[in-house]
């Protein structure tokens, strides 16, 4: 079992950046490892990817603003969200090995 757990969020104006951490319980440096965001009253949607071989992938809507990484040594993945917009309002779930869901940090991009 391991346990997921996210931080860094919070309150960003447009344009703003911020970088969210996934802290994990055991050891995830074979574990694929991905974001998702849930805005209110939409699905879950992809964000980004991260194979154990540091491999990314991105979803369209947030290619060339956001990036992906992983620290293994921490057992830690970060997303590093750049240019904010309104529209990445969501809250932010981290998931490992492709089953061990975090409880969600929000992320609010208002002026």
């Amino acid at each position: 079992q391991v346990q997921v757990v996210e931080s860094g969020g919070g309150l960003v104006q447009p344009g703003g950046s911020l970088r969210l951490s996934c802290a994990a319980s055991g050891i995830i440096r074979l574990y694929v490892m991905d974001w998702y965001r849930q805005a209110p009253g939409k699905q879950r949607e992809f964000v980004a990817f991260i194979s154990s071989g540091g491999t990314t992938n991105y979803a369209d809507s947030v290619k060339g603003r956001f990036t992906i990484s992983r620290d293994n040594a921490k057992n830690t993945v970060y997303l590093q969200m750049n240019s904010l917009r309104p529209e990445d309002t969501a809250v932010y779930y981290c998931r490992a090995g492709g089953r061990y869901w975090g409880q969600g940090i929000q992320v609010t991009v208002s002026s």
